[in-house]
């Protein structure tokens, strides 16, 4: 388990820099320590404590939302419990969309695409934005980074389970996500097995091993943007792993900004989010037979 050590800016902080030298340090009201540990070449943490891609994330403009839907709490197999916003469909219904956050966390602006989604559907969907950050959310991009390194990939796969236990056997299950969410749209649709029917990933990190694609029960829109990190190398590699595992993506790397998609970053790109809106939408709209 990786530990984050936060330190209060005093006298003594130059000290304390030096002696946590193997950590990057950055200095604001508090000065967050985040630690370096090896992860697999397809876990966007291991970006988490660059200075650069956390330059990447512009601080969320405030939003103040009356939400359509409720949080609520279901039961996870490691014996503990996990929160969400739901919104039930209209009528009863099987068909469920998993909406996953970016690194700030199950916010407003969460609850607002969700309720955004629901409506895109036809209200004909049960849609579930999964806490993954067990009641924690942010603005400030350096606490993000903080709370991204933190979590625990067990931790995470437990959420996802417990929420398609919560959906039942009998329902299908799509998924959307975007940065971080966007890598755990597509792990979750692994993880749901037979009953998932699409995934949507927005400038996510792709799964690189090819056997677990393999096993993926649908094909993957991808929805990108121009960048270092989840840049055009790695998404053509991951065309050429799902074509390995016999599976099929369909993608975009839009000129943008990572994150232009998120109508409460300063960054936002008005036009070609609603491209890419119209074309998941469409695509969700079919794999759940709407």
């Amino acid at each position: 388990m990786f530990k984050f050590l936060l330190i209060v800016l005093s006298a003594s902080a130059a000290i304390a820099t030096h002696i946590f030298s193997p950590f990057v340090t950055v200095k604001q009201e508090r000065e967050y320590i985040l630690c370096h540990p090896e992860y697999p070449a397809d876990d966007m943490r291991k970006f988490a404590a660059d200075p650069a891609f956390q330059a990447l994330h512009f601080s969320p403009l405030p939003l103040v939302y009356a939400a359509q839907g409720t949080m609520i709490r279901f039961a996870t197999p490691d014996g503990q419990e996990a929160g969400g916003y739901m919104v039930k469909s209209r009528k009863r219904s099987d068909k469920w969309l998993f909406v996953f956050q970016e690194w700030w966390g199950l916010n407003d602006h969460i609850k607002k695409e969700a309720d955004r989604l629901f409506e895109e559907l036809g209200g004909q969907v049960n849609v579930l934005a999964l806490d993954m950050y067990d009641g924690r959310s942010t603005s400030d991009p350096k606490e993000a980074a903080q709370f991204m390194q933190g979590v625990k990939e067990d931790r995470l796969e437990n959420i996802v389970k417990g929420a398609r236990t919560l959906a039942g056997k009998k329902a299908t299950i799509a998924h959307i996500g975007w940065c971080f969410g966007g890598a755990w749209s597509l792990k979750a649709g692994l993880l749901d097995q037979q009953q998932t029917v699409g995934v949507v990933m927005y400038y996510g990190m792709p799964v690189r091993d090819v056997e677990k694609l393999k096993t993926l029960n649908s094909d993957v829109l991808g929805l990108f943007a121009t960048e270092k990190y989840i840049s055009k190398e790695v998404i053509e590699e991951f065309a050429v792993r799902m074509k390995e595992a016999g599976k099929e993506l369909s993608y975009t790397i839009y000129d943008a900004v990572h994150g232009f998609a998120n109508p409460s970053n300063p960054k936002f790109d008005s036009v070609k989010a609603a491209e890419a809106n119209e074309k998941a939408t469409a695509y969700l709209r079919k794999r759940l037979k709407i």
